[in-house]
């Protein structure tokens, strides 16, 4: 058997040093990048505000070890801990992703880049306290949102070309590989100490879809990007206290992550890095439900009051036929039990059911005790879900991106209602201008669900205003949203 003896250190693989310099030359200069991910804060701290309501959230929450007090600790928002970086990123990470209800982004891979804001908000916030503490000056809140841009573009460019779900590796594996180069270059390491975080990143053991689906699916998707974006704190810190890297942890032959973890493919790219990630990011405005079902929830709405207007309802069904895109199939078409609330919200039948029964469909609407209904999985028994080809080009089509589901019912009666269709949902950057005010009612929402009315108007103030926003001190933000 012939092997690779060769022991001379390579250079750094390609890959690692372009992320590398983006993170620490790229100048961001779009204001709507700026503009997208201030919005894009409030939207993924409101998820976490709202996700603070679940128990099976909150219990993971908190220090490893009770009672654990870090002097200059990062906080986390809605909470009473101040925990050292790595745990208050896996706290702020969890609380954002727990309900499936912050950003998106799809391509060949799906994911979250808000996730990121785990560890960058935890980080910074760290840093902040721990600068003022000795005199110097703190980060400021646009020095989060140049982060945040950066993650997004990082893990959203990553993911344009390169498939990880089809080689059975979750998409977290990008909040990990993101959150370290950022937190890499925010904790002030050089272009090689971020080459071999960015190492260490890769050659780590990378997290299995498996927990995504069925039979298997559970509430560890819940809690990944947590894990991935803690993890990303811990290698960044790691690799500044020159601990060494794996030069070609990519691309060794048998041994680095290309054969042993991608069936030999390299990495393929669309696209430089820049800030066209988060100028063209989605927003999950209006339901929290896994984002290829978007628009099938939203006309699930408009026949549930189409079916009322002709006095009829749901228990008039007889079946329902969903056209769709290669991807939903994929990820949420489910048939037989769903066995909790993270197998519920990746179902698409079950997300296209409630809406049709109760004319919503709310984080509630995935607990025990509303999917206990009987008229939801017999309504689930009807619907099909079929692929369009044409659905599918325009989802990978980089001028549309589009994730368009039509909806065809026809009732016991015989009749058949028109196939509606909707190809771009609310949270869609061709309709930011609908979206956007939808965005900020949201987070009042969620900012009412923890705060006094006087928190709420102080958190508003700031937050809605671009420049008193960046310019603000980042823990004196975090603070605001501390008791």
């Amino acid at each position: 058997m012939a092997s690779d003896n060769n022991n001379e250190r390579p250079a750094p693989d390609g890959v690692l040093v372009d992320i590398a310099d983006y993170v620490l030359n790229y100048r961001v200069d779009s204001a709507l990048a700026y503009e997208t991910a201030r919005n894009c804060l409030i939207d993924t701290l409101g998820c976490g505000l709202e996700a603070l309501e679940y128990p099976a959230c909150t219990k993971l929450l908190g220090p490893v070890v009770p009672g654990t007090v870090v002097p200059n600790g990062a906080r986390v928002p809605g909470t009473p801990y101040q925990l050292d970086p790595i745990q208050a990123a896996f706290n702020i990470g969890t609380m954002i992703r727990w309900l499936d209800f912050n950003d998106c982004w799809l391509a060949a891979e799906w994911g979250h880049p808000s996730d990121n804001l785990g560890g960058i908000l935890a980080v910074a916030d760290w840093l902040s306290r721990s600068a003022v503490a000795a005199g110097r000056p703190a980060l400021t809140m646009r020095d989060v949102l140049t982060a945040m841009i950066k993650a997004h573009e990082i893990q959203g460019c990553l993911a344009l070309e390169n498939a990880f779900n089809k080689v059975g590796i979750d998409h977290v594996i990008l909040v990990k590989v993101a959150s370290t180069a950022v937190v890499a270059g925010m904790l002030g390491l050089d272009r090689d100490e971020i080459v071999n975080a960015l190492s260490l990143a890769f050659v780590d053991g990378q997290a299995l879809r498996t927990y995504r689906h069925a039979p298997n699916a559970g509430s560890r998707k819940s809690w990944a990007a947590g894990d991935a974006t803690s993890r990303a704190v811990r290698l960044a810190l790691i690799a500044r206290t020159g601990e060494m890297g794996y030069p070609s942890a990519l691309t060794a032959k048998t041994w680095g992550f290309y054969d042993a973890s991608f069936r030999g493919q390299s990495f393929k790219f669309q696209r430089p890095y820049g800030s066209y990630v988060m100028e063209h990011v989605l927003f999950k405005i209006s339901y929290p439900a896994e984002f290829h079902s978007q628009t099938a929830v939203e006309a699930a709405m408009t026949l549930h009051g189409q079916l009322k207007a002709m006095c009829r309802s749901s228990d008039d069904i007889a079946s329902i036929r969903i056209r769709t895109h290669e991807a939903c199939i994929r990820i949420i078409d489910k048939r037989g039990p769903l066995h909790n609330p993270a197998d519920r919200d990746h179902t698409i039948q079950y997300m296209v059911a409630v809406p049709l029964i109760f004319g919503r469909l709310t984080a509630a609407d995935y607990e025990d005790d509303i999917a206990a209904d009987p008229r939801i999985d017999a309504l689930r028994e009807t619907i099909e879900c079929v692929e369009d080809p044409a659905f599918t080009r325009d989802y990978h089509d980089p001028d549309k991106r589009s994730i368009a589901n039509g909806m065809t019912v026809t009732l016991k009666d015989g009749t058949v209602l028109p196939e509606l269709v909707v190809e771009y949902p609310i949270g869609h950057k061709r309709r930011r201008a609908d979206g956007i005010p939808l965005l900020e009612a949201k987070f009042r929402t969620n900012l009412a669900r923890r705060f006094v009315e006087k928190r709420q108007r102080q958190i508003l103030s700031v937050s809605l205003d671009q420049a008193a926003l960046e310019a603000m001190p980042v823990h004196d933000y975090v603070d605001l949203y501390c008791s």
